[in-house]
């Protein structure tokens, strides 16, 4: 779409693109005359749209700003405040300012301290957005054992099946089997049910 800048309606058509779970508009084509605005289409992210909805359906409609943030947030995963303040294009204190509302909002968490603190998804976010085995991937960039990542997702949403579990470790059902039995035998994990209906959850618990 190609518009003559003092017509731009700009606000509205990124508010519309990001609401409806579509990534933000690219202005890469643009020149110093005019103002070429490209709009990705295909398929929506229709958990993304549900969640925004949901938000707005509590009283906690998010801004244009918020939707800016939440969308690099779903490509990148991650944000330094330094990089929030470059996307919505305001300085680093309204950045900051607005981090700290969407994890009083429960939206994000804070993770790191200092120049390396930065921001993600929160665990119930991501399983809002259907990702849950995201947000253990994210907790850290380090190398992680197999064990230690099914007990970081067991401690985040309360349990695990085998094939969470290999999706989650990009691992063979049979693989995730042996494992999860071994934090079994170790008394770490307990298993409820039996065959496709068995999950294994906290054994302190």
């Amino acid at each position: 779409m190609r518009w003559p800048s003092r017509f731009f309606p700009i606000d509205t058509i990124f508010f519309e693109q990001l609401r409806n779970g579509r990534p933000a508009p690219s202005y890469e084509r643009s020149s110093e005359t005019d103002v070429i605005l490209v709009l990705s289409g295909g398929k929506a992210n229709r958990d993304f749209v549900r969640l925004v909805v949901e938000e707005n359906q509590a009283g906690r409609p998010f801004r244009l700003d918020d939707l800016l943030l939440l969308n690099q947030l779903w490509l990148e995963r991650h944000l330094a405040v330094s990089e929030a303040a470059f996307v919505i294009q305001k300085p680093i204190a309204e950045a900051r300012r607005i981090r700290e509302r969407l994890t009083e909002s429960g939206i994000v968490d804070a993770r790191g301290e200092g120049k390396n603190r930065s921001y993600q998804f929160s665990a119930h976010t991501y399983k809002r957005l259907g990702q849950e085995a995201a947000y253990v991937r994210q907790r850290g960039f380090e190398p992680v054992q197999a064990e230690q990542m099914a007990l970081q997702y067991v401690k985040a949403y309360g349990k695990i099946t085998r094939k969470q579990a290999a999706e989650l470790c990009k691992i063979s059902s049979t693989q995730a089997r042996d494992f999860l039995g071994r934090l079994v035998k170790k008394g770490i994990l307990e298993m409820h049910g039996s065959k496709k209906g068995a999950y294994y959850a906290d054994a302190s618990k």
